[in-house]
Parts: structure tokens; C-alpha cells; sequence
């Protein structure tokens, strides 16, 4: 057997029919009430029998979630080292143990093992993903079963259950309608539409076999929706998994995250510094055992050598450069769930963004209005009563008797109550209760002074709501509210700056020109119409109303947040593309997108299906917003961007929004208005609600990296110069410069307090005025490991030409103190060197770093001691030197500073005649 759609499906067995559950994407919104009742073996004035539930509830399961694969917590912890750089120093550590230098094993272990503990605390989040999806289940629902109405448990739904519902409940499942009266649903969650969807039993392009988006299958309900407005009845058609928020939820527990930019550099640099490592300890090992040095002198050296070959202090570095970002993102309102978020962001090239509630407000607001001919702007947002009705340019805000008696229809003919910034009701309506306000009028005192006496309810299929009141000399009025083509065809008057004229044609283009003006602009347009009868209908029909007098027409959106566009044009000066990705409809999407600034052509969910893989991939790059996508449609532009080499980061707030949240780089969610689903899928929640947060964040993560950069470059700077001054001084007959025990010193003191300053270096003035950086870029290019080879070269040779020429005036002990303390003191002039790794190397700039000048002068303090005082003599092999001395040696280790000054003017030299330096 198959579905709806010509699946495979589940089948249930009864004496009488074959009973299927169609997926949510059986292709019920096409099917007519009385089709999906008989393919599911129900009457809906019955509902189900005890024995179907029972019988149904064996084949299908509860309406619920399933549960995850739990990864043991031990392999989460093991992951933390699957790392090759971490590897590498796993390995130094177990060969430092097995040739006996305990010290050293104990120091790498112990670095690691932090390092880990770190990162253990980032994971889980997918498990808690699912979780949120379960808690927004609905507990109960009201059911129609065995001809009576009860109260059940949503996860005892099944497959054809009569489920009956009202505005302000929570749909338990999807479903087809069977009953719908004025049936609006509120969708944002899973479509991204910002307005409630008008909702009918009538069955959708039946005839088509086209897909049909999720946000115009008008049809059918979708679970953990809400109604605002009318009643309903549907027939269950899929429960748990098989729900289009299971479907998400699936997407959730299946998709994987593509590794951050910063992991695939450490991966990158493992494996270069494990080629580097092995050559060197080979060369000196074959140098030194050809100049006659015992085996186990040169294993020893070798192992140190080894260990100084490699930054074991990257980790700990790396992780307490991440962390304090974190902590400063906090204080900026962004939580960072993953470290190497923060540092994905910095290398963001692409910002995908969720329009409804991330870059506007998810507040329906009345933009403009028209009455009596004349055009007016409403200033505020959301729903606060702040803000005023004036006409363009003029001055005076104060309300008139005209605008009053104007709008007050919108008051009237209308349900919504709001209070303080909150509304009850459907948006629109609260809109123009705010509307309303503006020009003086309270809508919950004048539906007090005017009782409603009966109503037309608003129907999809009329496109009007009408109220009828008594008036104060006892006639009847009444009051239309409705989509303003539908009002034209009801009116015979319109009110005009000369009052109530004849609606001729004049008036009707004018009024059409109007509308089509806001529409153009994206706004919903709503028309308002009155008028006076001798007296109150018998009946409130249709029939009963009499000609009516058009007396005004709003324009209402969902207004761009005011720091969104400050947001995009930051974006737009760090080089960041935006690309907006909505449910809403194209126009709608396509206004907001001009009024904040997001250029690009403009293609629907549809499009999107007729494009080919390489089609996309060619065009994503001109696409500025993607409207009327459904959740699978954002997935698929993530991956296309991602496949074209972009750093993509995802905003969203809503359930629609949660896969893509986890397929990007780095997922952003709103923490006020966002879903709990796309918090625990994303990586950063933003606890403002403040788009521009992102971009601070973008900038944070743009400093750490460079952060990361110096720090790595002052490391290897050592290193090379460690290998270089062993293998020089071997292969020129000279004792080794420094032994194992002054190798693991420099490591230790090069490692610690100055790379953890060079960590909270501040950000430079321009990290926001220059493009992303090429995320095919290593941390090592050419032109860094030019310059560590060069500033290693220079340490190498200063140390090896002081030792050799101090031998024949001084003792050999104290040339060889002269020549460690020399290449101590390079390291201390080479951080100030690496702060700067483009523009001037000398400046204010240089003073800005408090944490790193007091701990450049506690290694010059420890140094001294290790120089002077008696118990270090033991350990290092050192004597003490004199002031001359001391001075000599900082002099030498000032020529690095004057190396690099030459390297970068001779690159600068280079550029000037067009080689690239």
C-alpha cells in the first residue's frame, strides 16, 4: 500500500478497512475531508473507537519524539583529544616518561587535561535540542471518540483522531480541517510567516502536482501552531516523528556541524609541526652523535628538543583566549555555548538571518494611513501607544475629530485588547487598536459607551468583519473592517477632505492607487467603511448590510528593528554579506530588505525547487533574500554557501529555524522571542533580542583570531630558534647552548605568563574596516613563516656567535650562562614583535597591553634568579654575570627588533614595485 503522495506506508488492519497514516507530506492538504476520513477509516462526527486507538497505537506509537542514541559520556570526554596537535603531545609525554624526564611528562599531561575539561562542558547540545522539542509538545487535547468529546493526553493521539479545537490552543498534531470558521493560525514558529495564516477546509490546488510550501497549505494544521482566532476540527493525520516539527526534529538529531575554521588550522599546524618536529630531533641527533656526544645524552636532548618543537601551551592558551572572549560576549548580551564559536564568527563571511523577530520586531504595526484623501505617517513600533499620526512634513501631532471618527471603526470592528505593550488577540487587530490609540481614541472605553449588538465574524472566504452598535439617537451602525478591493464592491460613498461624496471612479482609482502604493511597500492594507440605518437588522447577514461610506485605509508591517540597520551597515563595512531567509511573502520580505539595506534579487521557495544543485551554487552569491522557504529550503542554502567556501552564520528564532541553526558554522538565536528549539541548537544566544550584538561578536572573534596568530607565532619564534641554535652550535663543533633542563625553562616561562598576555591582547581600531579574512588561510602562511624563520635565524645566530666568541675571553660556564640568558631575553623583545603583525611596529599601541609588560618583567625577574641565585646554579648550570654582561646580552637580543624592522621595510620596498610581499 502507499500514502496519500504514493509512498510506502504503515498500514493497520481491521475487519472492515486498511487504515494508513500518511506522512506530513501524504499530500492531505490536497485531499478533500471526506477523502482523508475514508482513507482513514474514520466519520468525524464519530471519531475513532477505543479499539482503532488501541489498535493504532501499536502500529504508530505515541505522539512524541523519539528518543537519541545517548553517546556515552566517557567517549565524549575521550573526544576532546582528537585532535592531531593534541596527539602529537600525548606522544612527547609518553616518551618523555619512558626515558625518565617525569617533569616534563607530568607538565604536558597536566596542560591536556584541562584543556579538556574545557571543552567536555560544550557538548550534549543536540540531546538537549530534542528535549526542548519534547517540552513544547501539548500535554492535553480534546478529542472526539466513540460519538462523545473527551480530554486526552496529546501523546495518545493517533492517525484519524477527531481533534477539536479553539482560538488560543495549541495544535497536538498535524491534521486535516473538517471544520474551520473563522480559523486564523499563527505559524511564525515553523514557517516564519509574521501574520496569522487564514485557515479553510477547502483542499489546496488539488489538480497540481507541484510542492505547495508549508505556509500555503491552508488546509491543514501543523503541531505546537496556535490558533488565534475561530474554531476548528481536523482529522490527525501524522503524530510524533512523523510531524512536520518531527521531520525538524530528525534533521536536528541526524545533521552534523561542519568544524570551525579554527579547528581545521590546528589540525593543519599538528600534522606541519609533527614534520617539523621529527626532522629536527633526526638532525641533531645524527649531528650530535657524529660529534661524539654518549646515546643517552642525546636522547635526552633529543626528547627536549622534541618538546620545544611543539607549543604544548597552545591548548591551554587557545582555550583561556576563547574563554575570555566569552566572558567579555556575556557582558555584550551573548552567551557562547561552544568555544570555537566565537572564533568561527570572527571569520563569518556570510550572515543568513531570519526576518521575522531577528531583523524586525515580530510586532505588527500600523506604518501609514489614508482617510478623507490625504496620506498620513504613524510613528512608534510594536504594540506601545508611543508614537503619533501626522501628516508628511508638517509639525502639529495632535489628534482631530476627523482622524478620531476615522479609525474608530478599527476599533470597534475588532477583538484585540492591549495593555501596557501586551495584546490579547490576533497581531493585526492589535495593530489597529494601537492604530487607534495614536488618534485619541481607547478602543476598550468606546466598545464600553458602544455595545456591540451583533457581528458579521470575519471569514476567509468574505474578507470582512463587520459589528453592529446602536447609536446614541437610536439608528443602527454599523462598522466594516476588511481587505479593501472587497469594501469597494460594498461602498457607495467614500469620505473625502470635502466629507462624504459618491464613490465615482475617481475616488475608486485614487483608492486603488493607494493600496497598490502600500503593497508595493510591503504592507498588509486593511480598508475601513461605515454607515447609519434606521434600524437594526433582524439578522446579521450578509444581506443585512446596508451601502457602505469608506472612511480609511491602513498600511501595517512587521517594522525592521532600529538597530538592525546600523547592524547591516557595520556588516557591510567589515566586508560581511547579509541574506534574509523567510516564510514570509517575496513583497513583504523584499521591502524590509530595502529598508535595511540588503541588496541581491529576491527568490521564493518554489524557485529555489526548480534549481538545480549547480544552478544555486552559481547564483546564492546575487540572492539577497530568500522568501517562502520552508526549514529544509534554509538547510539547503547553508550547505550551498558553506560548499562555496563562505564561514556561514545562522540567526533564526523560531522551530523553523533549528536545522539550519545546527548546519551552519555558527548558529545564532534570539533569547528573548526565539523558541526553545533553536536556543539549545544554536551556538551563541543573544540575550537582547540586538542584531548589532552579532556584529560586535564578529569583531570579537576577528581579535581572537589575531590573538591566536601572535600567540603562535611568538611560540614557533622560539622553537625554530631552539632547533636552529642546537643544530648550528652541532654542526660547528660547539657544546649545545642549552641543556634539557634550560630547554624545558624556556618552555616553560615562554609558554606561560606571556602567551596568556598576548591572549587578551585589546582588538586593534580597525578590525571591523577590513574584510574577512580568506578561510582557506592558514595560520602559518607564507609570509608568517617567513618571518618566524627570520626571527628564529637571528636568535639562532646571536646565541651561537655570543657562546663561540665569549669562550676565548671567559670560563666555559659562563659563557654558556651568557648564551642561555641571551636567548631568554630574545623571547622577551620577540613579544613585543609579534603584537604587530601588520602596520607600524613601534607605537602607542605597544603600551595598551598592561597584562604583558608585568609579565615580561616577572620572566626578567625569575631569569635573574635563575642566573644568581645558588640552588638554580644546580638545576640550570648557571653562574652568575656581571651588569656588563647582562648588558651585553640585552643588546644582542635587541637585534631581533631591528631584524624585523628590515624585513618589513624590505617588504614594503617589494610592494612599491608591485611583488607581492
Amino acid at each position: 500500500m502507499t500514502t496519500l503522495d504514493g509512498q510506502p506506508s504503515r498500514e493497520v488492519a481491521r475487519a472492515d478497512t486498511v487504515v494508513q497514516a500518511p506522512s506530513s507530506e501524504s499530500g492531505a492538504h490536497r485531499q478533500t475531508p471526506a477523502q482523508v476520513a475514508e482513507r482513514l477509516g474514520v466519520d468525524p462526527g464519530v471519531g475513532l473507537s477505543t479499539r482503532q486507538v488501541s489498535e493504532r497505537m501499536a502500529v504508530h506509537g505515541a505522539n512524541r519524539l523519539s528518543e537519541p542514541a545517548r553517546r556515552p559520556e566517557w567517549l565524549k570526554f575521550l573526544d576532546q583529544f582528537r585532535n592531531g596537535l593534541i596527539v602529537i603531545l600525548l606522544v612527547a609525554a609518553v616518551v618523555a616518561g619512558a626515558i625518565g624526564d617525569l617533569r616534563d611528562a607530568l607538565v604536558i599531561t597536566v596542560v591536556l587535561l584541562i584543556n579538556a575539561v574545557l571543552g567536555y562542558g560544550q557538548e550534549r547540545r543536540a540531546e538537549r535540542s530534542l528535549e526542548a522539542l519534547r517540552r513544547m509538545l501539548v500535554p492535553t487535547a480534546k478529542v472526539r471518540r466513540d460519538g462523545t468529546e473527551q480530554v486526552v493526553e496529546a501523546q495518545l493521539l493517533v492517525p484519524g483522531d477527531v481533534v477539536l479545537l479553539e482560538a488560543g490552543d495549541r495544535v497536538p498534531a498535524d491534521g486535516r480541517l473538517t471544520v474551520a470558521e473563522s480559523v486564523e493560525v499563527a505559524e511564525a514558529a515553523l514557517t516564519g510567516e509574521s501574520q496569522p495564516v487564514a485557515k479553510s477546509v477547502t483542499a489546496v490546488d488539488h489538480t497540481s502536482t507541484a510542492p505547495v510550501a508549508l505556509a500555503e497549505r491552508t488546509s491543514v494544521l501543523f503541531m505546537n501552531t496556535a490558533l488565534t482566532r475561530g474554531r476548528a476540527e481536523m482529522i490527525v493525520t501524522a503524530t510524533g516523528m512523523r510531524t512536520e516539527l518531527g521531520a525538524i526534529a530528525e534533521a536536528l538529531r541526524t545533521g552534523t556541524e561542519p568544524p570551525s575554521p579554527l579547528q581545521v588550522q590546528l589540525d593543519s599546524l599538528g600534522r606541519r609541526l609533527a614534520l617539523l618536529s621529527g626532522v629536527a630531533v633526526v638532525a641533531y641527533a645524527l649531528s650530535a652523535l657524529v660529534g661524539g656526544e654518549s646515546l643517552a645524552d642525546v636522547a635526552l636532548q633529543a626528547v627536549a628538543l622534541a618538546v620545544a618543537a611543539i607549543p604544548e601551551g597552545l591548548p591551554a592558551v587557545l582555550a583561556l583566549t576563547l574563554a575570555l572572549g566569552v566572558h567579555r560576549m556575556a557582558r555584550r548580551g551573548a552567551i557562547v555555548k561552544r568555544l570555537a564559536s566565537v572564533e568561527s564568527l570572527g571569520a563569518a563571511t556570510v550572515v543568513c538571518s531570519d526576518k521575522t523577530g531577528t531583523l524586525t520586531l515580530n510586532e505588527m504595526t500600523a506604518r501609514t494611513l489614508w482617510t478623507a484623501g490625504r496620506l498620513y505617517d504613524v510613528s512608534g513600533e510594536g504594540y506601545g501607544t508611543a508614537g503619533a499620526i501626522r501628516v508628511p512634513g508638517a509639525d502639529d501631532t495632535s489628534p482631530t475629530d476627523d482622524l478620531r471618527d476615522a479609525v474608530l471603526p478599527f476599533a470597534l470592528c475588532n477583538d484585540a485588547h492591549v495593555t501596557d505593550g501586551y495584546f490579547v488577540g490576533d497581531p493585526t487587530e492589535a495593530a489597529l487598536v494601537v492604530l487607534a490609540a495614536k488618534a485619541g481614541v481607547d478602543a476598550d472605553q468606546s466598545r464600553t459607551e458602544l455595545p456591540r449588538a451583533g457581528e458579521l465574524p470575519f471569514d476567509g472566504a468574505t474578507k470582512y468583519m463587520a459589528v453592529f452598535h446602536t447609536a446614541p439617537d437610536g439608528r443602527a451602525r454599523v462598522h466594516v473592517k476588511g481587505a479593501v478591493d472587497v469594501l469597494l464592491g460594498m461602498c457607495t460613498h467614500v469620505l473625502t477632505q470635502d466629507g462624504v461624496r459618491v464613490l465615482d471612479e475617481g475616488h475608486r482609482d485614487e483608492i486603488l492607487a493607494v493600496t497598490g502604493q502600500f503593497g508595493s511597500a510591503g504592507l498588509r492594507v486593511l480598508g475601513a467603511a461605515t454607515a447609519l440605518m434606521d434600524g437594526m437588522p433582524s439578522e446579521f447577514t450578509p444581506d443585512a448590510l446596508p451601502g457602505l461610506t469608506l472612511v480609511a485605509v491602513a498600511g501595517i508591517a512587521d517594522p525592521p528593528r532600529p538597530q538592525a540597520r546600523d547592524a547591516m551597515a557595520l556588516c557591510r563595512t567589515a566586508g560581511v554579506a547579509v541574506k534574509m531567509i523567510t516564510g514570509d511573502h517575496a513583497d513583504t520580505a523584499a521591502a524590509i530588505a530595502r529598508e535595511l539595506g540588503i541588496d541581491g534579487d529576491v527568490v521564493t521557495g518554489a524557485e529555489l525547487d526548480r534549481m538545480t544543485e549547480e544552478q544555486l551554487s552559481q547564483r546564492i552569491d546575487d540572492i539577497g533574500v530568500f522568501a517562502r522557504v520552508a526549514p529544509e529550503h534554509k538547510v539547503v542554502i547553508v550547505r550551498t554557501l558553506a560548499n562555496r567556501g563562505h564561514i556561514v552564520a545562522m540567526t533564526g528564532d523560531g522551530v523553523n529555524d533549528a536545522a539550519a541553526l545546527r548546519a551552519a558554522h555558527i548558529g545564532v538565536a534570539m533569547g528573548i522571542t526565539g523558541t526553545d528549539v533553536a536556543k539549545e541548537a544554536a551556538d551563541v544566544v543573544l540575550t537582547d533580542d540586538d542584531f548589532s550584538t552579532i556584529v560586535r561578536a564578529i569583531g570579537e572573534g576577528r581579535a581572537i583570531y589575531v590573538n591566536i596568530v601572535k600567540f603562535v607565532r611568538f611560540q614557533l619564534s622560539t622553537n625554530i630558534g631552539a632547533i636552529l641554535t642546537l643544530l648550528s652550535a652541532s654542526l660547528v663543533g660547539l657544546p649545545s647552548p642549552l641543556t634539557a633542563a634550560q630547554l624545558l625553562w624556556v618552555n616553560i616561562i615562554m609558554d606561560g605568563p606571556p602567551a596568556m598576555a598576548l591572549a587578551v591582547d585589546p582588538a586593534r581600531d580597525d578590525v571591523m574596516r577590513r574584510p574577512p579574512r580568506d578561510p582557506r588561510e592558514r595560520i602559518l602562511d607564507a609570509r608568517r613563516l617567513l618571518s618566524i624563520g627570520w626571527t628564529g635565524a637571528v636568535m639562532a645566530m646571536g646565541t651561537v656567535t655570543l657562546l663561540a666568541v665569549a669562550r676565548s675571553y671567559v670560563a666555559p660556564d659562563t659563557a654558556l650562562t651568557l648564551a642561555f640568558t641571551t636567548f631568554v631575553l630574545f623571547q622577551l623583545v620577540n613579544a613585543l614583535c609579534v603584537r604587530a603583525d601588520d602596520g607600524p611596529l613601534l607605537g602607542r599601541h605597544q603600551l595598551r597591553n598592561r597584562a604583558l609588560w608585568l609579565c615580561l618583567a616577572g620572566v626578567l625577574v625569575v631569569q635573574v634568579a635563575a642566573v644568581h641565585l645558588p640552588w638554580a646554579h644546580t638545576v640550570f648550570g648557571t653562574v652568575p654575570l656581571t651588569a656588563t654582561q647582562w648588558a651585553l646580552c640585552l643588546g644582542i637580543a635587541s637585534t631581533v627588533l631591528l631584524a624585523e624592522l628590515v624585513l618589513r621595510a624590505v617588504r614594503s620596498a617589494l610592494r612599491g614595485t608591485g611583488v607581492r610581499a
